[in-house]
């Protein structure tokens, strides 16, 4: 769970730094500032996947020389973002500055404008005459990403006598989505849905592993002294769920008509369905003294459809997140395994 808490600290920093945007029309960003707030950023960045080899490191799951290969990897790829980043930005800013005496008829509507990662996802770029805008908006995207805890449901088995490590066994989920509103004039339902992947992971303990043998996955123990045993499984899945909650509605001058529910409560229902991809089994065990890390590849009778239902609630767009499988974990077992998740999500604009 320590890399994936890192992991989403990365996706925190890119974010707060993409939310740095400047109207040209009104001022040019100074130079400095925009390089510090780049360099910041990068720097941020650096400390966490470092953090992250450093883990890896005292998890024996690379060497001493290879954590320090990783460092000088990342910290090159870190000053060389810093170093083109800054020289797009100045080329940007001395671009619009030659041409700031450029103005639409409208006043409203920005000729040139510059962006760190603005709501068109762009990191940093021009754009130039723009369209008018819509009067009314009902379909938007958003940036899903999700993690938290995992576990199976197993029949005649209780959580507390799982076969998987509580605080070890977690989920990670990413993806895209659309976001529409149903009704005209109102935006107290909306219809949620897009693509997105799911990592589910199991962390074994009391020395177990999975075992295929024919089409049956068993757990048994292992012969020797293992480590570590952790089994993953990977899903493409549309998911789709009904949001509801409080809204507001701001009419512009011009016509415009924006709904949104910002900074507002939030309920959602539904669910998913896809597909799963091969499963993947890693063994940390000890042999003739010397520690060996193996990965196994294969299918395990995972079945290879996957459907399940999901609620979050939440304010913003930060909500509490659980999902449950209907489909079993593998398929036609004399005992049924369904994945039960719970954690944290985030919906970023």
């Amino acid at each position: 769970m320590q890399t994936i808490t890192k992991h989403l600290v990365y996706l925190i920093i890119l974010f707060t730094v993409s939310q740095i945007s400047a109207q040209v029309n009104d001022t040019i960003p100074k130079i400095e500032t925009l390089k510090k707030a780049i360099i910041a950023g990068e720097r941020d960045a650096l400390k966490v996947e470092i953090d992250a080899i450093n883990d890896r490191l005292e998890a024996d799951e690379i060497t001493f020389d290879e954590a320090e290969s990783l460092k000088k990897e990342v910290a090159e790829k870190r000053a060389l973002n810093i170093e083109n980043r800054v020289a797009i930005a100045v080329n940007r800013l001395e671009f619009l500055d030659r041409n700031k005496q450029l103005q639409d008829d409208d006043e409203n509507v920005n000729v040139f404008s510059i962006k760190i990662g603005a709501s068109d996802k762009e990191l940093i770029g021009v754009t130039a005459n723009r369209t008018p805008p819509k009067q009314d908006i009902r379909t938007g995207n958003q940036l899903l990403f999700a993690m938290g805890f995992n576990n199976a449901i197993i029949d005649g088995v209780s959580l507390s006598d799982s076969p998987y490590k509580l605080g070890g066994s977690g989920f990670v989920e990413l993806g895209w989505l659309w976001n529409t509103r149903v009704f005209k004039e109102s935006n107290f339902l909306r219809l949620k849905y897009g693509l997105s992947v799911q990592w589910n992971k199991l962390d074994i303990k009391n020395d177990m592993y999975f075992v295929q043998e024919g089409n049956q996955t068993t757990l048994q123990r292992f012969d020797g002294d293992i480590k570590r045993a952790k089994f993953r499984t990977t899903s493409l899945v549309v998911p789709v769920h009904f949001e509801f909650g409080p809204w507001d509605k701001k009419v512009y001058e011009d016509g415009r008509v924006r709904y949104n529910n910002y900074d507002k409560f939030k309920i959602g229902l539904g669910g998913y369905v896809g597909v799963n991809g091969k499963a993947v089994q890693k063994l940390n065990y000890k042999s003739d003294g010397e520690r060996v890390e193996e990965t196994i590849r294969r299918g395990y009778n995972t079945n290879t459809f996957t459907y399940g239902v999901s609620a979050y609630v939440g304010f913003g767009d930060l909500s509490l997140y659980a999902k449950y499988d209907l489909a079993p974990i593998f398929k036609n077992q004399i005992v049924d395994q369904n994945n039960l998740s719970l954690g944290v999500r985030v919906d970023l604009d």
